[in-house]
């Protein structure tokens, strides 16, 4: 597609509520996650999480993520898709760019990737750039 990155990234908070929940039932939450990423993608992003949790605590996710900083040595903002799930231990995504979500250097990107956190976190995004 374009250009392949890679990063890693630490979470700096994580804020998480739960929405709905109660006797027999797997909760449902919202969490609000600010992020630092090194490598590929320098900068830091926050993250809107919706979770809806099992009964054995495995989950499945989706979220919205705008990127601030450096993608590829350009400078922007970006925002990512992500629909995921939460097993063993280990978080894992998909990852998409909003189309139009670019700013700056970053205007008109395109392009997907995925994320896994265990709990260290990396992340690869496929980039087109217009």
């Amino acid at each position: 597609m374009g250009d392949s990155l890679n990063a890693t990234f630490e979470v700096a908070s994580w804020d998480e509520t739960t929405v709905d929940e109660g006797a027999d039932l797997g909760k449902i939450t919202r969490a609000s996650v600010t992020r630092r990423y090194q490598g590929g993608v320098n900068g830091e992003s926050v993250t809107e999480w919706l979770m809806a949790y099992r009964l054995d605590g495995t989950a499945t996710f989706v979220g919205i993520e705008r990127v601030r900083g450096s993608v590829g040595g350009r400078d922007g903002t970006l925002v990512l898709q992500h629909v995921g799930e939460y097993t063993d231990g280990v978080a894992r995504a998909a990852l998409t760019v909003l189309p139009d979500s670019g700013t700056g250097a970053l205007a008109g990107v395109t392009g997907e990737g995925r994320f896994t956190a265990d709990p260290k976190g990396s992340v690869t995004l496929d980039l087109g750039f217009a």
